[in-house]
């Protein structure tokens, strides 16, 4: 493995990075700008997230899929994309299982495997109900921007 990144980023970050009209706006899109791939990274499912919630904001602020398209296009460029592999993905699975989570957390889970395959040194979102509990060796890494 390479050297560690720096900086982890949730998709909840880059969601809030993303609508000036998010109260989140300023912190998070001000950390993304500072960002480049050598020194921060996102989880592969990440870019997912970030396109269906874009391309489907409630409360009236859906952007069109091809402005989706490009916004995430965007956040591949300014940062490393993680992927897990089959038994890394199946590790991750299995051991949300045994912890006794379910639900969409089991996403909470993945994106945090893969904060921990880089060594990140630093974890934002805006998640913090959930993201220490799922990775509770990585709580003191989990901040907010």
């Amino acid at each position: 493995m390479s050297a560690p990144i720096a900086v982890f980023l949730d998709t909840s970050v880059l969601i809030a990075a993303s609508d000036a009209a998010d109260p989140r706006y300023a912190r998070s899109h001000s950390l993304l700008a500072a960002l480049t791939p050598a020194t921060a990274a996102c989880g592969a499912h990440t870019l997912a997230e970030v396109y269906a919630v874009l391309s489907r904001l409630p409360g009236g602020k859906k952007v069109r899929p091809e402005l989706a398209g490009l916004l995430v296009e965007q956040i591949w460029t300014r940062l490393t994309v993680v992927t897990l592999d089959a038994e890394e993905y199946a590790a991750t699975l299995r051991t949300t299982a045994r912890m006794g989570l379910a639900g969409g957390i089991v996403f909470d889970a993945l994106l945090l495997a893969c904060a921990r395959k880089v060594g990140a040194e630093r974890i934002y979102t805006w998640n913090l109900s959930h993201f220490p509990m799922v990775a509770p060796d990585l709580a003191d890494r989990i901040l907010t921007p």
